[in-house]
């Protein structure tokens, strides 16, 4: 037997989406261990959560479907250098129109550049999350609307006890 297969999906998850949930729950079929990296601070216009409830919500979240493969940790700093401390050759990147791929392509390449035995491997949601964006989340709840249907249990209850707040 080889040595066990780890990944990273990064990300600043604020808030976590359906769609950033699906990567998690099918690249959690592909690794032995993965590993949700929330960045540490979010530069998001708008952002809504701070770390901690951001990595609170993801880990309620994996708990709730039985992921044990799953680790959710604090990302502050490269990317590369994260990935090096946690053994990690495989950062798993979600891609759902051409100009996600295009930022997505600069940013791959530049970690290759830094560590080239670390891989990219894009994923794209289901189809029918396809078009669920956080900066949406954020601006729907900006105006107070319903967004059950584009987020996670653990998330649509810490966005309505922020819209209360």
């Amino acid at each position: 037997m080889g040595k066990p297969r780890t990944a990273v999906y990064p990300g600043t998850f604020d808030p976590m989406t359906l769609g950033h949930f699906d990567l998690i729950k099918r690249a959690a079929k592909l690794y032995d261990r993965l590993i949700v990296a929330v960045a540490a601070t979010s530069k998001k216009q708008g952002a809504l959560f701070d770390a901690a409830e951001r990595l609170d919500m993801i880990r309620e979240d994996v708990a709730l479907v039985g992921l044990e493969n799953v680790e959710v940790k604090t990302l502050d700093g490269l990317l590369v250098d994260f990935c090096r401390k946690e053994n990690v050759s495989v950062v798993i990147r979600g891609v759902r129109v051409y100009s996600d791929f295009e930022y997505e392509f600069q940013m791959a390449l530049t970690n290759r550049r830094m560590a080239p035995e670390i891989e990219t491997l894009f994923m794209m949601p289901s189809e029918n999350l396809a078009y669920v964006t956080a900066s949406t989340v954020r601006e729907i709840v900006s105006y107070g609307g319903d967004t059950a249907a584009f987020v996670t249990s653990a998330v649509q209850k810490r966005l309505l006890a922020a819209v209360k707040a």
